[in-house]
């Protein structure tokens, strides 16, 4: 359990088939007896080893294309996806040292993953690291591996995520939730990109990219004491800053499009479509989890929801109870329609400008009619 992917080969001078058998149950490659004959012993050693490889190579390209359809995600109109989408490729042809800002949610990883893959180090490993995850205890040897004896628990050598991250990229989540101590040997490597594992005494180089994330206000850590300003100042060389999905609204109807696509057909159910309240209600909720949640939400309705057009019974209720109190409207009787109207298109105009065609089809309107109706009532935003 300590070694998943160690491909094991029993030894024994008590063989039998019944314990060949078990043996193989739980997991053994192989199975010989004693005496051992060098040459055959040889062959199974190697297969063994071209089976690890050829395992390792098919999780690497499986994780592959998942993080291919998941940099996908990474969609908009809005002029902050735009500003994204053209920094990630300046920053992705200099190996420099990122740092990405942003609510719980927002990408960060994705936009990571896409630094990762239009780089140069693209063929080498994307490893990645939760800082919020671990206990401090385990900082260090996670960090930096550990030698066998180490600790009491390391029966083995384990390299550690930089000396994974060789020749590819480290991406470091929740950089945040660093404990001070590991602050301090990160800081180090960082800048000498030297290390010694937990326990050991050769000195270990490496050739690794470092991409950090928070969703913490590290300036006001640095402040506090909580935060190594040498640190934040040396992992700060780039900032890349993720707005939350309430902030690009007029991304929702492309995000929503893409999600009831990919569940449809992950899990082989005929596309769905969302109904115009149904869609004006998901456009103006705020979205707390961001892209994550949105992502669930789409997820859920097209498992659950029978019919072919999601309605806003089918929303969740968080969703439904929460519209934004200012998209409502209270019309006095007697109050002319082209009043009603004329408000109703100033509104929906501010929700999602600058992109008037999300606009007309909110509205249920041709282009070309909301153009004429801007012009008719003089609407200046």
């Amino acid at each position: 359990s300590l070694w998943p992917a160690t491909e094991i080969i029993v030894i024994t001078a008590y063989g039998s088939i019944e314990t060949a058998v078990e043996a193989m149950r739980l997991g053994a490659y192989d199975f010989l007896t004693k005496p051992i004959d060098r040459e055959r012993f040889s062959i199974v050693v190697e297969r063994a080893l071209d089976r690890h490889r050829l395992a390792a190579e098919n999780q690497n390209l499986r994780h592959q294309l998942e993080t291919r359809n998941r940099i996908e995600e990474m969609i908009g109109e809005s002029e902050a996806m735009r500003r994204i989408h053209h920094v990630i490729g300046m920053v992705a042809k200099n190996d420099v040292t990122i740092l990405i800002g942003g609510e719980s949610g927002t990408g960060k990883e994705l936009v990571a993953r896409a630094i990762h893959q239009q780089s140069q180090r693209s063929n080498g490993p994307f490893i990645t690291m939760n800082c919020g995850a671990l206990p401090e205890s385990l900082f260090e040897s996670e960090l930096f591996g550990y030698e066998k004896g180490a600790f009491s628990g390391a029966v083995g050598t384990k390299p550690g995520r930089f000396e994974m991250a060789d020749e590819g990229t480290l991406f470091l989540d929740e950089l945040g939730e660093l404990p001070l101590k590991a602050q301090v040997d990160f800081l180090r490597v960082l800048e000498t990109g030297e290390f010694r594992r937990l326990g050991g005494k050769t000195l270990i180089t490496v050739n690794t990219r470092i991409i950090a994330a928070t969703n913490r206000n590290l300036p006001q850590l640095v402040e506090t004491g909580l935060f190594r300003e040498d640190l934040f100042y040396r992992i700060n060389v780039v900032p890349i800053h993720l707005p939350p999905l309430r902030e690009r609204r007029e991304d929702i109807p492309v995000l929503l499009d893409y999600f009831l696509k990919e569940f449809a057909q992950k899990h082989r159910i005929p596309l769905k479509t969302l109904s115009l309240p149904s869609l004006r209600f998901l456009v103006q909720y705020h979205w707390p989890g961001n892209i994550r949640q949105l992502r669930n939400v789409i997820e859920r309705l097209v498992v659950t929801v029978k019919e072919h057009a999601i309605q806003p019974d089918h929303l969740p209720d968080e969703i439904r109870t929460s519209v934004n109190p200012g998209s409502r409207m209270v019309i006095s009787l007697g109050t002319p329609l082209e009043d009603i109207e004329r408000e109703v298109i100033r509104r929906t105009l501010v929700e999602v400008t600058p992109h008037r065609e999300q606009a007309a089809k909110l509205l249920g309107i041709s282009v070309r009619s909301l153009q004429y109706k801007i012009k008719e009532y003089g609407i200046e935003l």
